[in-house]
């Protein structure tokens, strides 16, 4: 008689344990099913109007879909719901948490963009042009096609002369960092600016130049943007229109010409301890670290200003390239005079741009928290 081997094989089932629902969830369904136990097509209506503010698009039929396909995905129910089929709190809070049935929200705004511009939060890219280190990498325009196409909405040039000194190249100064020119950035940002977004882009200019080539650049501006360049009419913008109005239109934010030569020449300097305690408050700017060497640079004196009838007027600015440079500028940029506490005043009728290091804006926010958000 022959021995046999019998092998048996278990298996078991292991039910998968869903996470408790959380308390905002909670109070959720319970506000909106009239705290009961189930929640009807119409309540899971009410709520996705008010609270997840799906607009009227939302109808009675569209929620029975949505209730449907949480029964059939979580109980493998293939029927239609009838009108006594409602959800659990467990099936509420599966719907709410499952990334096919309930999505994140897809990449469109959903904020209101008509109010004023200064009024947002702005995504900013720093020294954009770098490809690596800010000492020896090399500078280029595809850092800034990659910004673009993150959807950064300011990008920084650092603009200085060539070495012949007659035409425009972005570098980070005073480093071994290769320059790129200036035209070849404009026009990469033109190319790909509203690639990911149609608002607005900023061009922040560190300026470095002589007035000669602040024209150029004028009109490389004007020829390479044409009609998508926003300036203001007026010297100052009153207020500034919203991201709405200024869908795919560029904007210029630097020092005007006349308050960037009076850097160089040294009027309004003050003493070394003025300058002191204005750094400590401010933080430096890397255009204030140099200006020695753009005295010897731009030959620029006192001498040379030229008068014009509404005054004393410093040189070059009396050029027609100047004041075409200085009307471009939307967002005027600069060191105030004065302590913190007073530029943080609200100027009526008057745009204009405060910049601070981290630092000096964590240092500001100790004393000044309130007037800060007030002016932004």
């Amino acid at each position: 008689m022959g021995n046999y081997r019998m092998c048996l094989c278990f298996t078991r089932k292991f039910r998968v344990t869903e996470a408790e629902p959380p308390s905002d969830v909670k109070e959720a369904f319970n506000k909106y099913a009239g705290d009961g136990t189930h929640m009807t097509a119409e309540q899971l209506q009410h709520f996705l109007v008010e609270f997840q503010a799906e607009g009227g698009s939302t109808s009675a039929s569209e929620a029975e879909r949505i209730m449907e396909q949480v029964l059939q995905k979580r109980h493998n129910i293939a029927k239609l719901i009838s009108r006594g089929t409602l959800l659990t709190l467990d099936d509420f809070h599966h719907y709410l948490f499952s990334s096919d049935l309930n999505p994140p929200i897809r990449a469109q705004v959903h904020q209101d963009m008509t109010v004023p511009l200064s009024h947002y939060y702005i995504y900013t890219g720093h020294n954009s042009y770098l490809t690596g280190n800010q000492l020896s990498s090399d500078c280029s325009d595809v850092p800034i096609i990659e910004a673009l196409k993150r959807g950064v909405r300011v990008v920084e040039l650092d603009i200085w002369p060539n070495s012949e000194k007659d035409n425009v190249h972005v570098l980070h100064g005073r480093t071994l960092t290769t320059p790129v020119e200036l035209i070849k950035c404009l026009k990469s940002i033109k190319e790909h600016a509203f690639s990911e977004s149609p608002y607005p882009v900023i061009i922040t200019l560190e300026d470095h130049l002589t007035p000669d080539l602040q024209a150029k650049v004028a009109q490389m501006l004007i020829e390479t943007f044409e009609d998508m360049l926003f300036y203001p009419e007026s010297e100052f913008l009153k207020e500034f229109p919203s991201p709405e109005q200024l869908k795919y239109r560029i904007i210029i934010s630097t020092k005007p010409p006349r308050e960037y030569l009076k850097a160089q020449t040294g009027n309004g300097r003050g003493d070394d301890l003025h300058k002191s305690e204005e750094e400590d408050l401010w933080g430096k700017e890397p255009s204030e670290l140099n200006t020695d060497e753009h005295e010897e640079d731009d030959d620029t004196s006192d001498s040379d200003s030229s008068e014009d009838n509404n005054g004393g007027n410093i040189g070059g600015l009396s050029s027609p390239g100047a004041r075409k440079y200085k009307h471009l500028i939307a967002i005027h940029a600069g060191k105030p005079k004065g302590g913190l506490k007073e530029v943080l005043k609200i100027e009526l009728n008057k745009v204009r741009r405060l910049s601070l290091s981290e630092q000096a804006l964590e240092k500001a926010a100790e004393s000044y928290g309130t007037d800060i958000v007030r002016y932004c």
